[in-house]
This record gives C-alpha cells, sequence and structure tokens, in this order.
C-alpha cells in the first residue's frame, strides 16, 4: 500500500520528479563514463609498464642499485654468480611466465659525420617479445617501422624517430656507437639499423637505442646485467610471490633487491594520484548535486502536503510511518534515476565504441583509439551511494514536517 501510495504521489508531482531523476541520471552516467575512463587510462598503463616495457610484474636489481646505480651504475651491476644462484631459486618456483635480463647503456653515436649522445637499453629480444605477445590494448599496437629485432642479429638496432632525423640514419643504415666498459677502456661497435620507432617525447625522442643484450654486453664489456625482470602467470598475487621471492634470496644469501611493478613506475602511480583525485572532485560535486535535487524535490512535497501528512495523523498514521513512506517515495526516485542512469551508460559506452574515435594518451606518440571501460565495482557504488544519498537527504525535511502537531498541520495553508 504504502509503495502505491508513494508511486501516485511521485506522478501527482511529475514535473518536479522528472527533474530529480534527470539529475541522479546524468550525475550516475557521469562518474561511470569517468570512472571507465580512468580504468581505461590505468590498465594501459599497467600494460605499458609490464609488457610494453618488457618489465614484467616484479623487478631483482642489486642492493643499493634503486638508490646509487644512476651514478654509479658499474659497481651495482648482477654478476654472472648472481645471476646463475638467483635463475636456480627461481626455476624452483611455480607461477613465473617469462624471466627477460636488462643492461642499459649510454655512450656516443655516430654516422661517420657528426655524434650524438645516446642512451640504450640491452634487452633479451626473445623475452621481451614474450611479454609483449601477452600485452592487452592498445599497447599490443605496433609503434616501429622497420623489422623485429631478434637476438641473434646482435649488431641490428632499433633507432627513434628523433635520433633517426638528427642523424639521417635510416633504416638499414650503418653507424657506430662508442663508451666506456666496466673497466674504463673505450669500446666501439658497428652498427646496422633495422628498426626506426617511436620514442618517448619531448627530452629522451633524439637520444633512445634499443639494441640487443649481447650488443649492450659487448660494448660495456661484461657479462653482468642491470636488472632481470619476471612477468608472472595471470591470477597470481604479485606481493605473495614477492615475499616468498625474499624468502628464498634470503636464504640463499643473494644481496639483491626485489621491486613489483607498481613500485618502480614513477609515471603510473603519479597519472593514478592525479585521477584518483580527479574522481574525488568529481564524485563530490555530482552528489551535491544529486543531493540538492533531491532534498528541494522532498522538501516542496512536504511542504504542499501539509495538509495531507495531518490527515494520515489524523486518521491514526504515526511519525514513522509518515517517514516511511516519504523515504519509498525518494527511494523510488533514486531507484528510477539510477536505471535511467544504468541505460544511459551503456547507451554512451557504445556509442564510444562505435564512434572510432581515436586520441594521444600520455607517453605515446601514436594515436590509439578512445575507449570507456564497464567498470561492474563503479557500477554498485554508485548505484549504493545514489540510493542511499536519495533516503538521506529525505531524512531532514520529513522530520521538520513531523514535529508539527495534527491541528497545526491540518491548519496550514
Amino acid at each position: 500500500m504504502w509503495i502505491e501510495i508513494a508511486a501516485r504521489n511521485l506522478r501527482k508531482n511529475w514535473r518536479r520528479s522528472l527533474f530529480s531523476i534527470f539529475a541522479i541520471c546524468i550525475g550516475f552516467t557521469a562518474v561511470n563514463i569517468f570512472g571507465g575512463f580512468t580504468e581505461y587510462i590505468f590498465e594501459n598503463l599497467r600494460e605499458s609498464f609490464i609488457h610494453g616495457g618488457g618489465n614484467g610484474h616484479v623487478t631483482v636489481v642489486k642492493k643499493g642499485f634503486l638508490d646509487q646505480g644512476r651514478i654509479d651504475p658499474v659497481n651495482y651491476l648482477l654478476d654472472e654468480t648472481i645471476q646463475s644462484s638467483l635463475r636456480q631459486q627461481l626455476d624452483k618456483l611455480s607461477g613465473i611466465a617469462v624471466v627477460g635480463y636488462q643492461l642499459r647503456i649510454n655512450g656516443l653515436i655516430s654516422n661517420g659525420e657528426i655524434s650524438t649522445i645516446f642512451v640504450a637499453q640491452g634487452r633479451q629480444f626473445s623475452a621481451y617479445e614474450a611479454m609483449r605477445e601477452q600485452a592487452r590494448g592498445i599497447v599490443s599496437a605496433k609503434n616501429y617501422q622497420g623489422k623485429s629485432l631478434l637476438d641473434n642479429n646482435v649488431y641490428e638496432i632499433g633507432l627513434s624517430e628523433g635520433l633517426s632525423r638528427a642523424l639521417n640514419l635510416t633504416l638499414d643504415t650503418d653507424g657506430i656507437v662508442t663508451s666506456p666498459t666496466v673497466d674504463g677502456y673505450v669500446n666501439a661497435l658497428d652498427f646496422k639499423v633495422a628498426q626506426v620507432f617511436r620514442g618517448a617525447p619531448e627530452i629522451l625522442d633524439d637520444k633512445l637505442l634499443i639494441v640487443s643484450l649481447a650488443f649492450a654486453q659487448s660494448l660495456y664489456d661484461t657479462r653482468s646485467v642491470e636488472r632481470i625482470n619476471i612477468l608472472l602467470d595471470e591470477g597470481i598475487d604479485t606481493r605473495e610471490f614477492i615475499r616468498h621471492l625474499q624468502q628464498v634470496c634470503l636464504t640463499a644469501e643473494l644481496d639483491v633487491d626485489i621491486r613489483s611493478w607498481d613500485e618502480l613506475s614513477v609515471f603510473y602511480n603519479k597519472v593514478k594520484n592525479m585521477f584518483d583525485i580527479l574522481f574525488a572532485f568529481i564524485f563530490a560535486i555530482v552528489f551535491l548535486i544529486s543531493a540538492m535535487s533531491v532534498v528541494n524535490t522532498v522538501s516542496m512535497a512536504v511542504l504542499e502536503r501539509t495538509r495531507e501528512i495531518g490527515t494520515l495523523r489524523a486518521l491514526g498514521a504515526n511519525r514513522t510511518q509518515i517517514l516511511r513512506l516519504f523515504l519509498i517515495e525518494s527511494g523510488l526516485l533514486a531507484l528510477i534515476g539510477v536505471t535511467a542512469g544504468l541505460v544511459l551508460t551503456l547507451l554512451v559506452w557504445w556509442g564510444i565504441g562505435e564512434s572510432g574515435l581515436t586520441w594521444i594518451p600520455p607517453q605515446f606518440t601514436a594515436r590509439v583509439p578512445l575507449e570507456v571501460y564497464l567498470v561492474p565495482s563503479y557500477l554498485m557504488l554508485a548505484t549504493v551511494v545514489f540510493l542511499s544519498l536519495s533516503v538521506i537527504a529525505t531524512l531532514s525535511p520529513v522530520w521538520r514536517a513531523n514535529r508539527r502537531g495534527i491541528v497545526d498541520a491540518l491548519g496550514h495553508i
């Protein structure tokens, strides 16, 4: 009975009810579309670092490397003894998909006429490609010209587009790199350009190289590596794996530091913190507007129906029943608004997916499809919050109306 009465009251004041439903619908849609967009950003940043960058979920470096390695990298490399011992321990663990080795190098690169500085990643291309094959979303897109780099083609390298333009080194052209070895001697190696890739924007675009691990080790005259990257199987808890690996390394007396991908990805953490703050502001603004709309609707309904409240009280309805009536009304109002918002969210999500819109996200240089994800947890959270908000917003005006005496309410004009 109470639900039927509440529905009739909403229909009777349909213009005011429609305004509140519209506010809740738009707020629900805005929150979930923005939330879906942020989740799209977060996932692709994660994929970019873990799979696209070949960093995996877990990185092992020598103790102290993260603090002093940039200043004195030679003294913080993992030598062959540590590599061999660590690999033996890793072979005993389950849940590992790929293990890759990296050695970053720097020096001078020349086309025979002019020279400039370079920064290069020496990679195990087989491991790197194995990680990229598991990438999802925009990270899996090809971002280079030329051919794939292979471990056995040691002297074939990749150049960033900016460096290629600066030195006029195109595909299949030759050049030379020089750098001090780990022992302080000067070494030089010839190379052939096999790949030109879209590098990071701005400052590093004219300095980046990608070389094989063997090329990097040959230039530095060492068998050491800078880091060991571990990609875990899907569903493996990274934190739990790190705790286990730390215990294993401690038992084996390996002087290493083990970090998860999110500890090393500074850019990801900064972007996530920024979007979290934006999301909190949008949530607060949307909820405030929706709450004010519901309060306005209920307050006007209570004011206009003061004599009705007095009549119900005179007929035997108590204050709790009056409160229940208005709570049901606001709950129905929110439920209709949330349902409409869910439909609108699905329509906007579908429209964006079918529109073919593209954009250039952070740390990308090529246009990629614009997407919005449907996040069930956001949909559930928004539903609960909007329903709760509507009910809570009803309490104050109804409580004030319930305090009036029956005679006073019946005489209200």
